[in-house]
């Protein structure tokens, strides 16, 4: 399923490419206002912190919620006490766009995430283009010449890279290129199965000074209770924001 998302989001951006060319993008991602210190906004303080995700639908779920303005969704989420939001932009599965992330960027003061399945610099340089103050990077589908080149991308054009691991080994891999915030998916993007307790058995691994961030597998209070007792600094919460009431959800979120 990864390997499948990756290929259809680099042909996706094959196609921009030709209408956009990569020289344009990297025009416009230099002439945008610096980006918002996302390390800043996430970093670890008494209570855990919420990247709130504007989210469709999901491979594994199907369609979640219509979401005909994501700008006011992420309104009611910086509202509500989220420190970062996540735009999901990929189209075939996902059904989110760039669009997206440019009307969510307009209407929010809060770091903004690209939330898609980045394998190339023209996807980065979109990213600033449209505004993302952070970009993922997930290790399973990168190479580590990659990672670490697209890693460096991501500091040079001032934002900030969500490396996103599944194992001990991929943990290694996105601390060997120097990443500041780490998150561990409980969700497996080969066979889209859970495991809640895969982020307490990587978090020793990751070092004081680096970001932690636990991601998937978040339903209700007690979800986050559990991943905050294992050493969250930060709960990424997509589903069950988009599918309940985004404030009180999240003000539940925040009080554990």
């Amino acid at each position: 399923m990864l390997s499948e998302l990756l290929a259809g989001a680099l042909s996706d951006a094959a196609e921009r490419r030709l209408t956009r060319p990569f020289a344009a993008v990297e025009s416009a991602a230099l002439d945008r206002a610096p980006a918002i210190d996302a390390l800043h906004a996430l970093s670890p303080a008494d209570r855990v912190k919420i990247i709130a995700e504007v989210k469709r639908a999901s491979p594994s779920r199907g369609t979640l919620a219509e979401i005909s303005d994501p700008a006011a969704l992420a309104v009611s989420y910086e509202f509500g006490g989220a420190s970062a939001i996540s735009v999901l932009t990929e189209g075939r599965r996902f059904l989110g766009s760039l669009a997206d992330l440019e009307q969510v960027r307009a209407a929010v003061s809060v770091p903004v995430l690209r939330k898609d399945f980045i394998g190339e610099p023209y996807q980065v340089l979109e990213a600033r283009a449209a505004g993302a103050d952070l970009v993922l990077l997930i290790v399973a589908a990168l190479d580590q010449a990659t990672l670490g080149s697209l890693q460096t991308l991501v500091r040079e054009l001032g934002m900030t890279a969500l490396v996103e691991t599944h194992s001990a080994e991929e943990v290694d891999r996105a601390l060997d290129v120097g990443a500041s915030l780490v998150g561990v998916n409980a969700r497996n993007l080969s066979t889209f199965e859970l495991d809640q307790e895969l982020f307490g058995r990587l978090a020793d691994r990751i070092p004081s000074g680096v970001v932690r961030v636990a991601e998937s597998a978040v339903k209700t209070a007690a979800d986050v209770a559990h991943y905050r007792a294992a050493g969250a600094d930060v709960v990424l919460v997509g589903e069950a924001l988009v599918t309940n009431d985004p404030i009180l959800t999240l003000t539940e979120f925040l009080a554990v």
